[in-house]
Order: C-alpha cells, then sequence, then structure tokens
C-alpha cells in the first residue's frame, strides 16, 4: 500500500482491492436494476426470461468475485482510517464493511436457493448448468424470495450510507479518505 503525500501518513488500497471494489459494485447496480425491471414484466415472456437469467449470472459472479474479494482482504491488509476519526464513526466504518462483505456473499446464495426451491435451474452464462443444493419446495420458495429481497434492500441502504459516508468525507471533512478508493482524486 502506498502512503499518500497530501495526506500525510496514509495509505491507498492495492490496485487489485480497487479493481475488486468497483467491478462489484457495478455488478450490484446492475444486478439490483435488472431484478427491479423484470419483476415487473409481466407474464413469462422471452424479455423477462432474458433478464432473469442475466440476473442469475451476475448473482453468481458477484459471488464468485466476493469470496475471491474475501480471500485478499483476509491476505492484504487495508489501510488505517484517518487518524481524527472518532472511535464511533471507526466503529461503524468496520460494521458497515463486514455487512457489506455478508450481503455480497448472502444476496447471490439467497437467490440461488430460491431458484433451487422455485425448481428453476441456474445454468451460468447459460453454457454451465450448477447443481440444485435444495429439493423444489412451494413454501420454502416463498420464505426465499423474501429473504432474497429483504436482503437486497438492506445492500441498498447500507450502500448509500457507504456512498454519504465517503461524501462526508470528501466534501465535510476533507481528509482524503475517498482518494483511496478512487486514486484519480489524489
Amino acid at each position: 500500500m502506498t502512503p499518500n503525500p497530501s495526506f500525510g501518513n496514509q495509505e491507498s488500497y492495492t490496485r487489485t482491492a480497487i479493481a475488486f471494489h468497483w467491478l462489484i459494485a457495478l455488478l450490484i447496480g446492475c444486478g439490483f436494476a435488472l431484478g427491479w425491471v423484470m419483476t415487473d414484466i409481466p407474464g413469462f415472456t422471452p424479455t423477462k426470461l432474458r433478464y432473469f437469467s442475466w440476473h442469475k449470472w451476475i448473482g453468481v459472479t458477484v459471488f464468485a468475485l466476493a469470496i475471491l474479494r474475501i480471500v485478499w482482504r483476509a491476505t492484504h491488509r487495508a489501510p488505517s482510517l484517518p487518524r481524527r476519526m472518532p472511535g464511533w464513526q471507526r466503529g461503524a466504518a468496520h460494521l458497515t464493511h463486514l455487512l457489506l462483505y455478508a450481503l455480497m456473499v448472502l444476496i447471490p446464495a439467497s437467490g440461488y436457493l430460491y431458484s433451487s426451491a422455485a425448481n428453476v435451474p441456474v445454468v451460468y452464462l447459460g453454457l454451465i448448468p450448477l447443481p440444485r443444493l435444495i429439493a423444489p419446495d412451494p413454501q420454502l420458495k416463498e420464505v426465499l424470495k423474501a429473504v432474497h429481497v429483504a436482503l437486497n434492500y438492506t445492500l441498498l441502504v447500507l450502500v448509500a450510507l457507504h456512498v454519504l459516508a465517503a461524501l462526508k468525507h470528501q466534501l465535510v471533512d476533507r481528509d482524503g479518505l475517498l482518494s483511496r478508493m478512487l486514486p484519480f482524486l489524489k
């Protein structure tokens, strides 16, 4: 990790961590948008089925990238938070990041289990059929659907808080925190 001369001893994230962050963020945004649009399409049209497939492919990709990101994070220390940051903000940042990592794994997993319970196969990129982990079950299908939707809205709230906190650090605190994930701000 490289010290940022503009902000004293502050460090930046590695290029790999930055790539994971923005690629996963982009995929999650696309998956959420697709989920929002596809569920409003009435009936089973070819477009709706195509959107469901893309949504699942994104979910599987996010799951795989999240696992890789967690492994990367476990083997590479994150940069220190600004020295002036109050303890409660450090705790909130740590908790929010843990929840974001958990949701990056739990949301695709709940969607995958929901598909299995609904007796709908997941064929990654239209080429690789993924195994069913549970048998079809109409009652469990409804529970897993509700869990998947609730987790997605929880993620939406956490991402909004994450973005607002980053903007606060950039525009109010001016502590250079955002430049660690957006190197062009340095």
